[in-house]
């Protein structure tokens, strides 16, 4: 596996894909600087090898070309984390982006714009691909972010660069992290697998089962379970569908010596909301009317138990609906659970939106070994798919 340490930037342009989809606010000012930050290590090595850096990112969604799309709205966030300041040229490709690239000098970044403002980006055009590859000696990916996307910017423009190609720090220590829960794990392994939905998590559950020792199963998806196994759940959100799947589930992993952890408790609301009535009852015994919203006291008695004896620990979803206080508390008891076996010596790998929100929210962003920036790329990763941008720089 190619990696930056492995080449030597002096007098070369580096051609950086990094995933600078940064949340803006309605004064198009960047919320969350997470993303830009993760890539900076990356920039940094670059440029104090006496290279130039040549960063190629996309924002948002955008129907053909949007100013609020605009990446010139990052400049000064972009130049504030990197230290250098961040020169714009306002298109990928054409006439006046290789002039501003021959223009770049050794210690200089250059921002392209937004590269979905060409639908050829996303469609994985080779045409667009090979202008692209014209902007730099070395291409870099350190988008992970965007690595189970095949577009032109992560996974056809590798072609152009047969043997100057490599990961960037960011993507070499996500596929590191996910290789240590996949593979080389210390055991036990524990998978924490929240969110609402069981359909989302079935290739990732089935793929895993191979890999741990325990399943521990939170959030809304729970109750998909419970149900099946003739629980009465009132309100709860339930994918009615999958209740067989569930109960499938539960007999490969009986199979595979995995021990399964779903709650034995929960706080029901008779609402939705932070101000609705809330009770802790027995997650078989639901009254009609009321919906589990959190885990209850019991299950994070549990839950917290099983952690603590692991030495490996994927955390994927929350196990309540931790955007509300009154609802917050399972998955802060988790998050100070997972915090605690980490500095016992274990490996904690959290990913996936919510759960990073989560640790982001609740402080433990420092406590666990690795948070993961790519979402859907890492569950396609747990779902054993090969990624698109990976293997475009292994090939």
């Amino acid at each position: 596996m190619k990696t930056l340490n492995d080449f030597n930037f002096e007098n070369k342009k580096a051609l950086i894909r990094v995933d600078f989809n940064v949340p803006l606010n309605e004064e198009l000012q960047v919320t969350d600087t997470t993303r830009i930050e993760a890539a900076k290590a990356t920039i940094v090595k670059v440029l104090e090898d006496g290279g130039s850096a040549v960063l190629m990112s996309h924002l948002g969604r955008p129907k053909g070309v949007e100013d609020k799309f605009s990446l010139g709205h990052i400049v000064d966030a972009v130049s504030e984390i990197i230290g250098v300041q961040v020169k714009f040229v306002d298109d990928s490709v054409g006439k006046k982006v290789e002039q501003a690239v021959a223009d770049l000098q050794n210690g200089e970044v250059l921002l392209l714009e937004n590269l979905r403002f060409y639908g050829e980006e996303k469609a994985g055009d080779r045409d667009f691909a090979e202008k692209l590859s014209k902007c730099g000696d070395i291409y870099v990916n350190d988008a992970f972010g965007t690595a189970h996307r095949a577009h032109a910017s992560t996974a056809i423009i590798a072609e152009f660069f047969p043997e100057q190609k490599c990961f960037g720090f960011l993507l070499a220590k996500e596929i590191e992290s996910l290789e240590k829960v996949l593979g080389s794990s210390e055991k036990p392994v524990t998978a924490i697998l929240g969110g609402s939905k069981v359909s989302s998590k079935i290739t990732v559950i089935e793929n895993i089962l191979d890999k741990i020792d325990h399943l521990i199963i939170g959030g809304g998806m729970s109750f998909t379970f419970i149900k099946a196994l003739g629980g009465d759940i009132g309100n709860s959100i339930c994918e009615d569908d999958k209740q067989d799947l569930a109960l499938d589930i539960l007999k490969q992993a009986e199979e595979k010596g995995v021990k399964v952890h779903l709650p034995v408790d929960v706080v029901a609301g008779d609402d939705f909301s932070n101000d609705a009535n809330t009770q802790v009852v027995d997650i078989y015994h639901i009254p009609e009317g009321w919906e589990g919203l959190d885990a209850g006291p019991k299950t994070n008695v549990g839950f917290s138990f099983v952690i603590a004896q692991s030495k490996t620990i994927l955390w994927n979803g929350p196990v309540g609906v931790f955007e509300m206080k009154t609802f917050s508390k399972g998955t802060i008891e988790l998050g100070n659970a997972v915090a605690d076996a980490t500095a016992e010596g274990a490996f904690s790998l959290v990913g996936g939106g919510d759960s990073v929100a989560a640790v982001k929210q609740f402080g433990f962003a420092d406590k666990v070994s690795y948070v993961s920036t790519g979402g859907g790329a890492m569950l396609e990763m747990l779902e054993g798919k090969t990624l698109p941008g990976i293997q475009a720089i292994l090939d």
